[in-house]
């Protein structure tokens, strides 16, 4: 049996988790920073690593407790220290080094974007590869080829926005507030997709994404076409002008555009090469219509689609263990000279 203690600390989620053997998830604590930085419609790092200082300790205590273990049992320490927000991932990976030395356990780390794969393990899936892997995510959309868990190739990616920050840009274009991935969720479920938005296509043969075009179409279809007047840009419309039935009726629209983006690039992907599974993560993956679609998709191509589920979707250390356990059965280890890094594979 392998205890291992998983800490996360990429972006904005405060977590740390025990997993047993790679899938037994024995505590999966998480601590959002949501109303922290709701004000400023997202994350602001400086009040993000200030918060992580002030929790991981607590959150690494909780899920020892709640694992009901000793720290003594763990066989060893697994932390994301890539990519992310430099500031919240040395919180992290200081916390981690420093557990590893006094425990005097082997420390592993992981990039916490991969991380994202293995969260389908976690809900029982079983992968073969080689898989192409999807991560949707507020900071991430890469499509990747596995050839294990950890040994990955990205063969596509957006070249601007990440799909989960244009979920966040688009809600807030619809004043529906911040995060907006749920938000733009809960409206498209009462809305229809009337509204022609673009589905972006990158140039090439690579199934790359693009959603600022996307994002710009629906600024531009709620509130018309912008104006300069007098050196200022003015628009016809305000978004608090729309009806109820408008906004979701936009929302849907949005939504939709989004989604076939996404499965488009997975489609191409493919199309593409031989793979015998796909295989997802990332928190835009809570998105019910991109999970319908992620179904279709599979009968399509009759190929296995592995999904997370919604707790899993999120930034979590339950992942960042689970991947670290991989690691940790092939003789991966780190020195105490660690460091995080804001850039990683996919990015």
């Amino acid at each position: 049996m392998t205890l291992l203690l998983g800490i996360e600390s990429s972006c904005d989620e405060t977590a740390a988790s025990v997993v047993k053997n790679g899938r037994v998830v024995l505590s999966n604590i998480v601590a959002s920073q949501d109303a922290l930085h709701i004000e400023y419609g997202g994350v602001v790092p400086e009040i993000a690593s200030r918060a992580h200082i002030e929790r991981i300790l607590p959150i690494i205590k909780e899920a020892i407790a709640a694992a009901d273990i000793t720290v003594e049992q763990l066989e060893g320490i697994v932390v994301g220290n890539r990519p992310g927000l430099i500031g919240s991932l040395l919180v992290g990976v200081a916390a981690a080094k420093t557990l590893a030395w006094s425990l005097q356990k082997p420390l592993i780390a992981v990039d916490h974007v991969i991380a994202h794969l293995w969260a389908p393990i976690l809900s029982g899936a079983t992968v073969e590869y080689p898989a192409l892997g999807a991560v949707v995510s507020g900071g991430h959309t890469s499509l990747l080829i596995l050839d294990d868990p950890a040994s990955v190739t990205c063969i596509g990616k957006t070249i601007d926005d990440a799909a989960g920050e244009a979920f966040d840009k688009a809600a807030a274009i619809l004043e529906l507030g911040w995060p907006g991935g749920r938000r733009i969720d809960e409206a498209a479920a009462k809305g229809n997709p009337v509204y022609k938005l673009p589905r972006p296509k990158t140039k090439g043969e690579r199934p790359d994404f693009s959603f600022s075009g996307l994002k710009t179409a629906l600024l531009y279809g709620v509130r018309g076409n912008p104006k300069k007047i007098h050196g200022k840009i003015v628009f016809p419309r305000k978004a608090n002008e729309l009806s109820e039935e408008e906004v979701c009726d936009w929302a849907c629209s949005f939504q939709q555009a989004a989604v076939d983006s996404i499965i488009n690039g997975i489609r191409t992907a493919l199309a593409n090469n031989t793979v015998r599974c796909v295989v997802t993560g990332g928190g835009v993956l809570a998105n019910t219509y991109l999970r319908t679609q992620l179904k279709a998709l599979a009968l399509e191509f009759h190929i296995p689609v592995y999904l997370p589920d919604s707790s899993y979707c999120v930034d979590n250390a339950a992942m960042i263990a689970g991947l670290g356990f991989h690691l940790f059965e092939n003789g991966h280890r780190e020195p105490l000279s660690l460091n995080a890094s804001p850039r990683g594979v996919a990015s």
